[in-house]
């Protein structure tokens, strides 16, 4: 997929190109970064219906290590989760179509559109489960009764409603509503890596499931990213080969959303690409 045709791209020599998607960091005063923290104790975390427990092994251990630090809760600061820009291709209104007040965006499996549309999104299996805690208490208190939004590009790069060829699709899109642990869970595929823009997934935070369905009042929007180790097993397989390319002229370090920091925002990744991968992330609002 063309930088051209997303519109989103963000390679430093296009920035004047590209403002539309440099997120809040690059239109406010850049604050101190925030420390990095982890809250995902094993007791936060809920079954993932999309990989059992048998999934994790040697292979979910390696790349759990390396996908990002481990950091106790007692030992991390709890700041509210960096805000960013929702991109070009948001799906809530506020550029153009809104999914959110479709009947079926509330799901936990997101890898088939839904309503009139039937595609479903190939992959390699990603379960992505996000916390939501308060921020004001310190982080120990989860957001029961909140709603997330969250949607993200397929293998190759598009997005659905937006992109060509998949303006009739709405998968990889959906909502859910936070459990008593502060949790949802969406089953999906790892996305792909298009130019420009380092592998991320797309996420709004909203105060109950009724803002969230009438597309008003978000309270947090972010991004999360994915480790480079994971990535490179992803991409080396069937259907991801654009990914290899455009990855290799990227970092952390220099796309336009997480140069600035990205502690607070690497999820956690366990499993194999012969199995499945479960992202994990706590979500401080």
């Amino acid at each position: 997929m063309s930088e051209a045709l997303h519109g989103h791209g963000h390679s430093h020599g296009h920035d004047d190109d590209h403002e539309h998607d440099r997120g809040l960091s690059y239109d406010l005063p850049v604050l101190a970064r925030r420390r990095m923290i982890r809250l995902l104790a094993g007791a936060s975390l809920v079954p993932l219906a999309a990989c059992s427990s048998d999934d994790s092994g040697s292979a979910a251990s390696s790349s759990s290590s390396s996908g990002s630090s481990s950091a106790s809760g007692s030992d991390a600061s709890c700041e509210v989760i960096p805000n960013e820009t929702a991109g070009p291709y948001p799906g809530d209104g506020s550029n153009g179509v809104n999914v959110l007040k479709e009947s079926g965006v509330v799901r936990s499996d997101i890898t088939k559109s839904f309503g009139s549309a039937s595609a479903t999104a190939e992959g390699v299996p990603l379960t992505v489960t996000l916390t939501v805690v308060d921020a004001a208490s310190g982080c120990g208190t989860p957001k029961k009764g909140a709603a997330v939004y969250l949607w993200h590009c397929d293998r190759d790069g598009n997005y659905s409603l937006y992109s060509e060829g998949v303006t009739e699709e709405n998968y990889l899109r959906g909502v859910q509503e936070t459990d008593d642990k502060g949790q949802v869970t969406f089953k999906s595929i790892f996305p792909g890596c298009y130019a420009g823009r380092w592998p991320h997934i797309h996420f709004e935070v909203y105060g109950s499931l009724e803002d969230a369905t009438a597309a008003q009042s978000i309270t947090n929007t972010s991004q999360l990213a994915f480790p480079k180790d994971v990535c490179d097993k992803v991409y080396a397989t069937d259907g991801y080969s654009s990914s290899v390319q455009n990855l290799g002229q990227l970092s952390l370090e220099t796309d336009n959303i997480f140069s600035d920091g990205y502690d607070q925002q690497m999820a956690t990744l366990e499993g194999s690409v012969e199995k499945c991968y479960t992202a994990t992330l706590t979500v401080p609002v």
